[in-house]
């Protein structure tokens, strides 16, 4: 028998993240589990084990220690960890350039219905006046607002750059407590964090006489695993630093 193409190891193995990544893993004909570890294990299992893709799902205070190691072990990694800011994505750059053979993919969402929506915005964005974001999460995310969220508001931002049109019109000037929420790129973020919840975006347009939502919902684990394998099959083909699936849509 052939032996699966991609030898995947899944950093974080006994979240619950991980434990759905490795259920998608085996029951997908091209790959299999190579080794799964949690935080405090030896990082050395994953290359003796003879992985040749990482995917972590861990903590963003630990996920660049597990970037720099998939770089200088030559193995090219996905990273789903919550958290990943700006500086972060500057940083795993870096390290990224003096490792220009190996791929790595930061990736915010793994629902690929998120990143149409996201794409979507990016359109819509240009013939509204006004755009804020609603992003609601279970309650036991790490990160806020959520880096799904952040990444839209900068689409968003984009957009309405591309469309010229100018601040977002607000005219609170009084908001002690912030319940304006966070700006992101010049666009209001607001976060939610509920049990019972999984992952959802709402987007929120409007200019006068009209709005457009556009809403992204997932319900389980399960519906972020189409993205994952997608991007485990994808890291090895792009070398060097790719941020988020939207690069994947046009494949």
């Amino acid at each position: 028998m052939t032996a699966p193409q991609y030898q995947v190891g899944v950093i974080g193995a006994s979240g619950r993240m991980g434990i759905e990544v490795s259920r998608a893993v085996t029951n997908a004909a091209d790959m299999t589990v190579a080794a799964g570890i949690d935080l405090g294990d030896d990082m050395a299992a994953l290359s003796a084990a003879g992985c040749t893709v990482l995917v972590d799902f861990t903590h963003p205070d630990v996920a660049m220690d597990h970037i720099l190691f998939a770089l200088t072990a030559g193995i090219d990694c996905v990273i789903g960890t919550s958290g990943f800011t700006s500086e972060r994505i500057a940083e795993a750059q870096l390290l990224s350039d003096e490792h220009p053979d190996v791929g790595v993919m930061v990736v915010p969402n793994f629902a690929i219905g998120a990143v149409l929506a996201t794409r979507f915005a990016g359109v819509a964005a240009r013939f509204f006046q006004s755009a804020e974001i609603v992003e609601l999460h279970h309650a036991a995310k790490a990160d806020a607002p959520s880096g799904t969220a952040v990444a839209a508001a900068h689409v968003i931002a984009a957009g309405r750059s591309a469309g010229g049109l100018g601040a977002v019109p607000d005219a609170t000037t009084h908001d002690p407590d912030g319940a304006r929420g966070a700006t992101v790129d010049g666009i209001h973020v607001h976060a939610v964090r509920m049990q019972g919840l999984v992952a959802h975006l709402e987007m929120l347009f409007g200019s006068t006489g009209e709005t457009l939502t556009i809403r992204h919902d997932s319900f389980t684990r399960e519906s972020f695993m189409p993205g994952v394998l997608a991007a485990i099959r994808a890291v090895g083909k792009r070398p060097g630093l790719t941020v988020g699936l939207e690069a994947l849509l046009d494949d």
